[in-house]
């Protein structure tokens, strides 16, 4: 119950905070969200090669993994 109320007091806040009647920080937030987009951007980016590589890494295993089980099934039927 009190996370919601903080919630709704927090989102309260930032209305107030933006219009131009309360603190009147449109501008500023505007500037902050245009500062930051490059920075997400770069962010977002390097989380997605990091998920390539590991992506990539997982296929070479599991084709090792795959030519190690055809090997040991190929020698299992030599041997019967």
């Amino acid at each position: 119950m009190i996370a919601l109320i903080v919630g709704l007091v927090a989102i309260a806040f930032a209305v107030v905070a933006v219009i131009p009647v309360g603190l009147n920080w449109w501008q500023d937030v505007l500037l902050f969200l245009r500062g930051s987009v490059p920075v997400m951007a770069v962010l977002i980016g390097l989380l997605a090669v990091f998920i390539g590589i590991a992506d990539i890494k997982d296929q070479i295993e599991a084709k090792k993994e795959e030519a190690e089980e055809k090997a040991k099934n190929a020698s299992s039927e030599e041997s019967k």
